[in-house]
């Protein structure tokens, strides 16, 4: 008993102690991050209307600004009010980052408004589309597919498409093969990991080289993007070699997002690929660490010694840019020689960007885009140093692949560049001038989530479809003329 009098008393102590501390830590924490959402109700929806829609106020979706509006005219009204229009300040009650957020939440809900009140092209086999330039219909080549991710194309014309659970698949004849290729390496099959892209050498009719980029299971349930190539002899894939694989520590565990990957060719004898951030933003920072990066290398694995930060203490030596989120689109300019590369934002701020060596394209310094739940994430959109995007599509359309246009089939295409996008379902043509983008036109919308957008050697573009996954290609409607181009 008497232990238990000397011990009450200590534990009381404790208790109070560990409670004090506790409140310490709770007055100094910066505090909780606060939902866009109700931030607009709380503050904005008695004048706006709680969607947007005007009431006492103007309505803030029908693109239609007294005051300017682009962002930065945005965030001004926000943060220093309208005082003669009856507009009260808002920089004292919310943050940069706050206001930051409430700009995309406003963008957000003006796209939708405008989506929902806009008739989109949805290409049927047997019905044309008319764009601005060109008639076109969608013809699927093969279907019946799990989560194509990429096309490409052999010089007998044999398809190949990656199956993102694991699969190479051949489509011959126009006839996808029952049996996948063999031999492909073991794949780390979660979330958005997976077989990613495959590419077919610019040589490969005297060297047979496939190329292949798949989330590599690593220890410890981690992953990183690896790069192999291969060729392929009945039905294998076979002579396979490891062009890139990082060292092991440098894999990373945690959510199953953020593999990029893409490739391109660049006619010198090099080979650029992309690796997303692995959902660590930070990573993308981090010059010792290869996710979140734009690599470049030799066709057959080799290091140049002209990377940027090639012989550089502490950095990879197969870096070309950094602070890239998610690169899941990238295309070299058939006339410039340019690389352009798309990458996936947060919640707003998906980019394209013109990729030059040694350049840092911010993330997660700056961004346009906020965190998925609606918590603002920075309110910084520029700083010096770091690259601004060509232009950035806030909200997010998901962005994905990317390709130029060559063919002849579609001349008044010539050297567009097409790109495909996910959660919003569209193609877009957009018109490239003087490495500005000039001119942006959807092609057609909801007709499934676009994974891959690819320029066949056919003079057709070629585009893979998830849910339900399949490809499928653009070819002139029969008889159209369309911009004073004959579609042929």
């Amino acid at each position: 008993m008497s232990r238990l009098r000397v011990l009450i008393p200590f534990v009381l102590v404790l208790f109070v102690g560990l409670a004090a501390a506790a409140a310490a830590r709770q007055a100094t924490a910066p505090p909780k991050p606060r939902d866009v959402g109700r931030i607009y109700t709380e503050l904005c929806s008695n004048c706006h209307g709680a969607e947007l829609q005007g009431g006492q106020a103007q309505s803030l979706v029908d693109d239609v600004w007294r005051f300017g509006g682009d962002d930065a005219s945005l965030a001004r009204s926000i943060r220093d009010g309208r005082p003669n229009e009856g507009m009260p300040p808002m920089g004292g009650a919310l943050t940069g980052q706050e206001i930051r957020a409430l700009v995309i939440f406003i963008r957000e809900a003006g796209a939708k408004y405008q989506r929902d009140r806009t008739a989109f092209a949805k290409p049927l086999p047997d019905v044309p589309v008319e764009s601005e330039r060109h008639t076109f219909q969608l013809q699927t080549v093969a279907e019946g597919l799990d989560t194509p991710w990429s096309v490409a194309f052999l010089p007998d014309g044999r398809m190949l498409v990656t199956e993102k659970p694991g699969r190479l698949r051949v489509v011959e004849n126009g006839a996808l093969l029952p049996e996948p290729v063999g031999g492909v390496p073991p794949v780390w099959d979660r979330g958005q990991g997976g077989l990613l892209d495959v590419a077919v050498h610019p040589g490969y009719g005297t060297n047979g080289w496939i190329y292949l980029s798949f989330s590599d299971p690593g220890t410890g349930d981690s992953a990183m993007t690896a790069v192999i190539r291969g060729r392929l002899r009945d039905g294998q894939l076979v002579d396979q070699e490891v062009l890139y694989r990082a060292p092991g520590e440098l894999y990373r565990s945690g959510p199953p997002v953020h593999f990029g990957s893409r490739f391109v060719f660049d006619g010198k004898g090099h080979l650029f690929f992309t690796i997303g951030e692995r959902g660590h933003p930070s990573d993308a920072q981090d010059l010792s660490r290869p996710n979140g990066k734009v690599h470049r290398i030799h066709e057959d694995g080799r290091v140049p010694d002209d990377n940027p930060f090639a012989g550089r203490a502490g950095a990879l030596p197969t870096i070309w840019t950094y602070g890239n989120r998610n690169p899941q689109g990238l295309a070299q300019h058939p006339a410039t020689g340019d690389l352009w590369e798309a990458e996936h934002g947060p919640r707003g701020g998906d980019e394209l960007n013109l990729i030059q060596p040694g350049r840092n394209y911010g993330w997660p310094v700056i961004t346009y885009g906020m965190n998925y739940d609606g918590t603002p994430m920075t309110d910084r959109t520029a700083q010096d140093g770091l690259e601004q995007p060509v232009i950035h599509w806030t909200p997010s359309i998901a962005v994905c692949a990317i390709d130029f246009y060559t063919g002849d089939r579609f001349p008044g295409w010539k050297h567009h560049l097409f790109v495909g996008a996910l959660a919003q379902q569209e193609l877009r043509r957009l018109e490239i001038r003087d490495r500005r983008v000039v001119h942006q036109e959807v092609l057609f919308r909801n007709v499934g989530r676009i994974r891959d957008v690819v320029d066949g050697p056919d003079g057709y573009l070629y585009i893979a479809f998830n849910e339900p996954g399949r490809i499928a290609r653009l070819v002139p409607a029969p008889g159209s003329r369309t911009a004073g181009h004959p579609s042929r």
